[in-house]
């Protein structure tokens, strides 16, 4: 049975990751996350990683969550780190989605998610040719090539379906007030919501292990705390996970020039 898209942008974001040759020469295939709305067309994120991680994942939702207003839904597959066969359970990248109100859809079956799956050809039979003409073979090069290019996409291509371009009718379903996008909010958590965290006890030193490194914060020995690795790669130590009723306790962080958003 085909599934109608929805009426109203935000309604449901489509999420898929798909691994390919992308680069000349490379036998290597890399996972290129993509994302659009479902109502629109439009492609909200879209980006290559070296490994399809969770900390891939911290990266490219929260960055399209930024430049696009937060969906009320994200359509996936049942990936470990989307779906635990645990009744009720969330994986950790669910429990983020759920602290700003967003939940995940479950595609029943692979071809439940024929939209994306198109795409995917679309840009696997466009990208190695463009890669190679402009001798392109390393991600970080790549990736604000995939921006420019979706970009003119979603701006100059019109959708065979829609009959006009994924940026016509985005724009003309907010002016249509056909939208339940709701904007990123200044939270003093959202840095420590997109990283792993994991719970660690304070050494019999006073110290933690970060990296390879055991470093001393101040907190007595057996204190838990919570250690936060972020997508950029630096860390964080808080004295207790994300809560919406609290504000962060930072005991340490390795980030250069560190600011964080306060409410």
């Amino acid at each position: 049975m085909r599934r109608w898209q929805r009426a109203q942008i935000g309604e449901l974001w489509q999420l898929d990751a798909s691994p390919h040759r992308w680069f000349p020469h490379s036998k290597l295939a890399f996972p290129r996350l993509n994302m659009r709305d479902d109502c629109s067309r439009l492609f909200t994120g879209s980006k290559i990683y070296e490994r399809e991680l969770l900390l891939a994942y911290f990266d490219f939702l929260p960055a399209a969550f930024r430049a696009h207003g937060h969906p009320l839904q994200i359509y996936v597959d049942y990936h470990s780190i989307f779906f635990t066969n645990e009744p009720d359970a969330l994986t950790q990248l669910g429990w983020a989605l759920k602290f700003y109100d967003i939940s995940f859809r479950y595609a029943p079956t692979p071809q439940a998610k024929g939209k994306v799956e198109r795409e995917h050809q679309f840009w696997q039979g466009r990208l190695p040719a463009y890669f190679a003409s402009e001798k392109i073979a390393e991600i970080q090069v790549a990736n604000p090539h995939i921006h420019d290019l979706r970009a003119h996409r979603k701006e100059h291509e019109v959708h065979r379906e829609l009959g006009q371009t994924p940026q016509r009718a985005w724009d003309q379903a907010r002016k249509e007030k056909c939208s339940v996008l709701r904007s990123a909010p200044q939270c003093p958590w959202w840095d420590y919501v997109w990283s792993v965290r994991t719970g660690i006890k304070v050494g019999s030193a006073g110290r933690v292990p970060i990296g390879t490194q055991r470093l001393r914060i101040e907190k007595p020995p057996a204190t838990k705390v919570v250690l936060c690795l972020h997508p950029s790669g630096y860390h964080s130590v808080l004295a207790a996970a994300p809560d919406p009723n609290q504000k962060p306790v930072l005991l340490f962080t390795n980030r250069p020039q560190a600011t964080f958003l306060l409410c």
